[in-house]
């Protein structure tokens, strides 16, 4: 197996970004990219630490993730599986990327840059939703933000609802969960009442 091994054969390969590629990046949020946050539902949210690599997805509603000012991105730790993955990497190793996607558009926005975890009682309060604040905020100042072609959307026909998978088809949370522990968590029950667990718990 042929395996590239260094950047000057990944560079002879490839060749060179040309300026479009090049020219969309800033190193604070713009007008036209402060309007692609305002209006995003989603993110993915990167990090990293001693065990590895984390992406962990992030959704919303939009405008979820505050644009405080030009360098400075806000966005609330809302309820999950307290695994804490990405939270855990954050207080370690504060290098941070985001991938923002907008539903029906094929431009995405990827923003890199390093972040930490705030408790400020003021500032949770203002995330609070439905009566519930989240535990932390995560704040990420921006050290290059630009959009990524639309290729990868168009490609993979992401927001044609003809395309769309029938849930029915696909293993269920219950069934990957009864598999994986020998039946002692998951299964009927657990898909049975998921729904509403998750509608009381959004926040």
């Amino acid at each position: 197996m042929s395996v590239i091994a260094t950047v000057d054969q990944l560079e002879t390969l490839y060749g060179l970004p040309n300026e479009s590629s090049t020219a969309k990046v800033a190193d604070w949020i713009t007008p036209q990219y402060r309007r692609l946050i305002e209006v995003s539902p989603f993110v993915a949210l990167a990090t990293s630490g001693p065990e590895g690599l984390d992406c962990s997805p992030r959704g919303d509603v939009p405008g979820f993730v505050r644009i405080h000012d030009d360098k400075t991105l806000m966005m609330p730790d809302r309820r999950g599986n307290n695994r804490v993955d990405s939270l855990r990497n954050i207080v370690r190793d504060p290098r941070t990327a985001l991938l923002f996607m907008i539903p029906g558009a094929g431009t995405t926005l990827r923003i890199n840059g390093m972040a930490h975890l705030s408790v400020d009682p003021d500032l949770l309060a203002s995330f609070e939703m439905d009566g519930k604040p989240p535990r932390s905020v995560i704040v990420m100042t921006v050290g290059e933000i630009y959009f990524q072609c639309a290729r990868a959307i168009v490609r993979s026909d992401l927001w044609n609802p003809d395309k769309r998978i029938d849930p029915a088809t696909l293993p269920t949370p219950g069934q990957i969960l009864a598999e994986m522990s020998d039946s002692r968590v998951g299964g009927p029950e657990y898909d049975r009442i998921w729904p509403e667990r998750a509608r009381q718990s959004l926040w």
